[in-house]
């Protein structure tokens, strides 16, 4: 396969608004689909403080070619200021689930 797969991590406080996330990203075939997760505790600095927090996590399988539409995308729709949106490179996997990716995926 030509195609290079990731995953791409995404957070936000409200899994539903995750959900509904997601969901547009698999819509627009951003990505072949997102595992939401939550609720999961973040702690990090933000404006000279530490914080400590709920959370929601998605795990979006998509292309690599992908990644900067996904980022655009957060930072459209995403209420913080600063999302969390980082990619994962795939070493490997089932390569039918891999070819799956790349076919519910639309090219960039």
């Amino acid at each position: 396969m030509d195609e290079e797969c990731c995953e791409v991590v995404v957070t936000a406080a409200d899994a539903d608004w995750l959900a509904g996330f997601t969901r547009t990203l698999v819509e627009e075939r951003l990505a072949a689909c997102g595992h939401v997760t939550g609720p999961i505790r973040s702690v990090y600095r933000w404006e000279g403080a530490v914080h400590d927090e709920a959370e929601a996590r998605v795990a979006l399988h998509t292309r690599r070619s992908l990644v900067p539409a996904i980022v655009e995308r957060t930072r459209d729709l995403h209420p913080y200021a600063i999302p969390c949106v980082i990619a994962l490179s795939l070493v490997g996997g089932h390569s039918e689930y891999l070819r799956w990716i790349v076919e519910e995926t639309r090219a960039p």
